[in-house]
């Protein structure tokens, strides 16, 4: 079985809502998966914009949501989530704006994509103490087990 990532909110590829932006309220939309493999021990979330700073001329990658050790048997985060709401064991890692917790698109120029990549993992991490996403992704080397991605789009109005 293949696993799914999805949002009630947007459709993949689709327009994310303003809601869910700095032009809006700035929460994170809700998610939610299937297929997890059943050797998962942990599933990681980022969310980040290969687009920035200008879809026509990229130069880096904007990370906006970092989550690690989300416990396998949970199958959804529900909209506008708390740090205080996230299920048991699940750990923060920092965005490109150095804090913890979703920061919403918010791009300079164009339509961006925003990519919501969820990976299961045979391993539960280590507590890495608010992890950049290259410090995440390098202690999730060799541990992928199975990859979903759901991406949405968005521009300034």
């Amino acid at each position: 079985m293949t696993m799914i990532l999805k949002s009630p909110n947007f459709a993949h590829q689709a327009d994310i809502p303003k809601q869910f932006t700095c032009q809006g309220d700035d929460s994170s939309p809700a998610l939610s998966w299937s297929g997890v493999p059943a050797q998962a021990k942990s599933l990681v979330l980022i969310v980040d914009d290969p687009d920035a700073p200008d879809p026509a001329d990229p130069k880096m990658t904007w990370v906006h949501w970092v989550l690690y050790n989300i416990p396998p048997a949970i199958c959804e985060l529900p909209e506008a989530v708390a740090a205080s709401n996230l299920p048991a064991t699940t750990q923060q890692g920092q965005n490109d704006w150095k804090r913890t917790g979703y920061g919403g698109p918010c791009p300079p120029i164009g339509k961006h994509r925003y990519f919501h990549k969820l990976y299961a993992l045979d391993i539960e991490l280590p507590d890495l103490n608010q992890p950049n996403k290259a410090e995440l992704e390098a202690s999730m080397t060799g541990h992928i087990i199975e990859k979903a991605e759901l991406i949405g789009m968005y521009q300034k109005q």
